[in-house]
């Protein structure tokens, strides 16, 4: 099963990719409206060919945002999709970065994909201790 982790933000969208029990940073996609983040999702699980999508859930406000977001991807693709506790990942994803010397430009061109990455590895860990 391919699965697509992805970690929401209202201009860019950080993707990671897991086929097993590995998640790997995949892409990040931006965009001017969830529309259009949208779209490109839906490129990425149709070239992909994804199986399951796991969303990220922070909290408070931001979490009805990407809930909603969340539920109308689901919808347009037609896909199975899980909401995943994604509560700290991005500072998780700066701090190993910064510790692994990666240097700052390259580390916020694709953090948001690394944080998408410990997510659904945290995802993929969980649903194999169930």
């Amino acid at each position: 099963m391919k699965i697509l982790g992805v970690d929401y933000g209202r201009k860019k969208i950080g993707l990671a990719m897991a086929e097993g029990s590995l998640a790997e940073p995949f892409l990040v996609v931006r965009g001017e409206n969830p529309e259009e983040l949208r779209k490109k999702i839906g490129q990425v699980v149709e070239k992909e060919a994804i199986d399951k999508i796991v969303v990220g859930i922070s909290e408070g406000e931001m979490a009805k945002e990407t809930r909603a977001f969340g539920e109308s991807l689901g919808r347009e693709l037609n896909i199975p999709l899980e909401f995943f506790d994604e509560t700290l990942t991005s500072q998780d994803a700066t701090r190993l970065s910064v510790e692994a010397g990666v240097k700052r430009e390259k580390r916020k061109s694709f953090e948001d994909a690394f944080a998408a990455s410990l997510m659904l590895q945290s995802y993929l860990e969980r649903s194999q201790n169930v």
